[in-house]
């Protein structure tokens, strides 16, 4: 166990530094308490130390995370709360030392103190519901939830997918097949928003029982990495320009550009590949959408 646990944080910093990111020098990129960068709190406030503060802190840059507060299941259990079905957990570990008895050769008996690491698992309170209200934090506004576009919320609401909102990170997650957005509000427009869950959007349409899309993705950057996004934005603008949105370049993408430009070199197919891998994407989210004959139908039940 302890080997494995100084493996485990020692691949993620080393991760992350292949990424162009720093662990311990951008552990939030928005919403944690007014700006200021805090160390991992546990669920009382107390503040963890150590190398729980790196393994913590690349763990919500990781999920986008805005709460710097952790508890252990059990914990949130006793406040009256619950763990979000499907969530996974974080380890940190604790260390301490144990006094143990041995009797030597000669008969007589002589203490020795032996250390030890043991790891349990904790949740961000972003992952928690139920909670009392200090908790959370509440991010300041960018937009006017009055901006919402019905016709777009509409279209999307249709499609069925599990989308939840938290954090301060777009992000579709294959294992428990739900899409993670910030909060409508957050973002710099209304077409920001719906451009970006258009994106996860049409990665949510790659899950098996949906198209079964794969590009044999084996690590973050990848070329298979590259391919997927690559879908996903083309994905975006036409899901975009078909419900009369202005798509807005994500933040995230110059970090995929010269992925993106290594896959086009390499095969000069590649875009029209991506293209139409896109295109299904976009109409089976259309075909998620009620039909227009059905929709009318109801619509004259209620009028009558």
């Amino acid at each position: 166990m302890k080997q494995d646990v100084y493996q485990k944080v020692t691949d993620k910093i080393i991760a992350d530094l292949e990424k162009g990111e720093l662990t311990w020098l951008k552990p939030w990129s928005a919403g944690n308490m007014d700006g200021r960068v805090l160390k991992p709190l546990r669920h009382n406030g107390q503040a963890y130390s150590g190398i729980n503060v790196l393994m913590l802190w690349g763990a919500a840059m990781e999920a986008g995370y805005c709460s710097p507060y952790w508890m252990t299941y059990r914990q949130a259990k006793e406040l009256g709360a619950h763990v979000r079905k499907g969530e996974r957990g974080e380890h940190v570990v604790y260390a301490g030392t144990v006094n143990k008895t041995e009797e030597q050769d000669d008969g007589t008996e002589e203490e020795r103190s032996f250390r030890f690491m043991k790891a349990y698992t904790v949740f961000n309170v972003d992952q928690v519901e139920g909670l009392p209200d200090h908790y959370y934090v509440k991010p300041e506004p960018v937009i006017d939830p009055a901006q919402r576009d019905e016709t777009a919320d509409r279209f999307f609401a249709a499609t069925g997918a599990n989308v939840r909102h938290g954090g301060n990170r777009a992000y579709y997650i294959g294992g428990s097949d739900h899409v993670q957005m910030p909060v409508f509000e957050c973002f710099r427009s209304p077409e920001a928003y719906y451009a970006t869950l258009a994106h996860e959007l049409t990665h949510w349409t790659k899950h098996p029982k949906r198209l079964d899309r794969e590009f044999g993705r084996k690590k973050w950057g990848d070329e298979g990495y590259a391919r997927e996004e690559l879908v996903a934005e083309l994905g975006a603008a036409f899901l975009c320009a078909d419900l009369g949105l202005t798509p807005e370049a994500g933040t995230d993408h110059a970090a995929y550009i010269q992925s993106w430009l290594k896959v086009l070199k390499n095969d000069k197919r590649a875009i029209f590949s991506a293209a139409a891998y896109a295109q299904k994407a976009a109409d089976f989210l259309h075909g998620l959408q009620p039909r227009a004959d059905t929709q009318t139908e109801a619509e004259e039940g209620v009028a009558a």
